[in-house]
């Protein structure tokens, strides 16, 4: 395993001179002693010094191939992205007065130009803070001060938050509008745009952690790291080809969106449907009719693509060939379910916004359905106490993961407890199996001490989700005098199905120890959730939004 300097550059012994005129992003990375150690296993890992991601991605493939592609029908190609790529970056340079190291916010819902502006701003030497159409005045107010972001190009149809949040000195420019000062009418010349000749680790995207249960973190990715991800689980776990077209829930303000939709296919060529509404009614007759072949979402969408392809319409999925999940931990009754309906294997896998993307997965015969795989080519995990030492395999502890990204907060405390002595600490309980694969356990703040007993509360869901009428369940601790704390379970049913707690709990006797029985269920017409998807079991344990 080689390792090498958190400061240097793939290939240096020095990191090359960085190309933003604004150091902000540069100055405010962690000191190095807090870096995890990075590995570059892999010889595609080995990067130029000089190296701007968006010309890498746009350079690579035929001008006369479809990129992008929307429901209503519209293609791009590259050659057709490239120019507007270049136009915008023409705007942003120009008449914006963008300068690289400018920290430029993109919000919108998940659409060519959105992605366009992602490539411009990157391309332009400035810095990508992409977040969600969903977030609110008060939290954009938030990113942006810890970002000290100087633009913002807004969808026209999402702006209005942008501008009650109120942020001094933000200039917003609107794009997909009538207005005459709109992105996509100011001028600009119709000619090539020279990529800045950013370092390979210069700052290229600040991504906010959602920040459910505390002040959000940004993490910040280099040039090289956005060619890592795919260069690492993309190719050697996915394995894309030039004709495969992704499609996929997560909006590009959520990394996982950002690789799956965006990063993968361009690497490799091929073409994505971007598709602003992506709930599992709108995926599934998007996949029959655009011939979807490499799918992106979470296991909650899964579980309920499953009902829709046994009710009455019927949709037809002989496109897909390869099914990824993440976001969170995939049920192994989901998988088997899945697998005996459409004979298609989902790639399972753990990431997390401080590492871009997926690190441990596994694909086709290598999958072992209730792990969650093996660490991805160019990637290195283990499993380890408290204290740093490796735990034995079969016993669980935290997981710790290295690889050629890392994690680096934004001038934020919080670093030196994701990064332990090189290692970056996921928060994650896991356990690794005698034959090297990784089970996913619980997130460490997830595990349930009642009575003495560890109780793992994704093992309760799963038991779950297992009864024939629970679609959705999440399972939290609650503080109790006599035992600690109690296992609370949450559940959403079928639509009809009759809120029989008891017949619940008979139902639950049979497939758990009795320990591990919630001694509360509660039903909810919804489980609350963030606006990249995940369950706010925080708010569960405080009792808010029961039903």
């Amino acid at each position: 395993m080689e390792t090498r300097d958190p400061r240097d550059t793939v290939d240096t012994v020095r990191p090359a001179v960085p190309a933003h005129a604004d150091t902000f992003a540069r100055d405010h990375l962690p000191p190095p002693d807090q870096w995890p150690d990075l590995t570059f296993d892999l010889p595609e890992l080995r990067y130029p010094a000089r190296l701007n991601c968006a010309a890498a991605l746009l350079d690579g493939a035929d001008p006369g191939r479809p990129v992008f592609r929307t429901p209503s029908g519209t293609t791009w190609t590259y050659g057709e992205l490239r120019a507007r790529v270049d136009r915008l970056a023409h705007t942003l340079t120009g008449t914006l007065g963008v300068v690289p190291g400018n920290r430029v916010l993109l919000r919108g819902p998940t659409t060519p130009w959105l992605a366009a502006c992602w490539l411009a701003v990157l391309k332009a030497g400035a810095v990508a803070v992409t977040v969600l159409a969903q977030q609110r005045p008060h939290e954009l107010a938030t990113m942006c001060a810890i970002a000290r972001v100087t633009h913002a190009l807004c969808d026209a149809r999402s702006v209005d938050d942008l501008v009650k949040a109120g942020v001094p000195g933000l200039r917003i420019t609107t794009y997909g509008g009538d207005a005459p000062d709109d992105l996509l009418r100011l001028p600009a010349p119709d000619e090539p745009y020279e990529a800045v000749g950013t370092a390979a680790d210069d700052v290229a995207l600040i991504a906010f952690t959602s920040g459910t249960t505390g002040r959000p973190k940004g993490c910040m990715h280099f040039h090289r790291d956005v060619l890592a991800i795919a260069d690492t689980f993309s190719k050697h776990v996915v394995k894309p080809h030039p004709d495969d077209v992704f499609a996929g829930s997560p909006p590009l303000g959520f990394t996982f969106g950002l690789g799956g939709l965006v990063v993968f296919p361009m690497r490799a060529g091929a073409s994505a449907l971007l598709l602003e509404q992506a709930g599992p009614p709108q995926l599934l007759p998007a996949i029959a009719e655009h011939r979807v072949s490499v799918l992106f979402t979470a296991p909650t969408a899964y579980r309920a693509m499953l009902g829709e392809l046994d009710g009455p319409a019927g949709h037809d999925v002989s496109s897909l060939r390869r099914c990824v999940s993440a976001g969170e931990n995939l049920p192994e009754a989901t998988w088997r379910a899945w697998y005996e309906r459409t004979g298609l294997r989902i790639i399972n896998g753990i990431g997390a916004t401080e590492l871009l993307h997926i690190f441990i997965s596994a694909a086709d015969e290598d999958i072992r359905p209730g792990t969650t795989g093996v660490p991805v080519p160019g990637w290195h995990a283990r499993v380890q106490d408290g204290n740093g030492s490796p735990v034995p395999d079969g016993e669980p502890g935290l997981l710790a993961v290295r690889g050629p990204v890392g994690c680096r907060y934004l001038a934020d405390p919080r670093q030196r407890g994701y990064v332990r002595d090189g290692w970056n600490l996921t928060g994650d309980t896991y356990v690794r199996e005698p034959d090297g694969y990784f089970r996913y356990v619980a997130r460490a703040d997830d595990m349930i001490i009642s009575a003495g007993y560890n109780i793992a509360g994704p093992e309760v869901e799963e038991a779950l989700l297992r009864h024939p009428d629970v679609v959705e369940a999440a399972v939290v601790g609650r503080p109790d005098e006599a035992r600690g704390q109690i296992v609370v379970a949450y559940a959403v049913l079928r639509t009809g199905a009759r809120r029989d707690a008891e017949a619940l709990r008979v139902f639950l006797k049979s497939e758990l120890a009795p320990y591990k029985c919630p001694r509360e269920i509660v039903f909810l017409d919804a489980l609350p959730r963030t606006a990249t998807g995940k369950v706010q079991r925080f708010r569960l344990r405080t009792g808010d939004d029961q039903g």
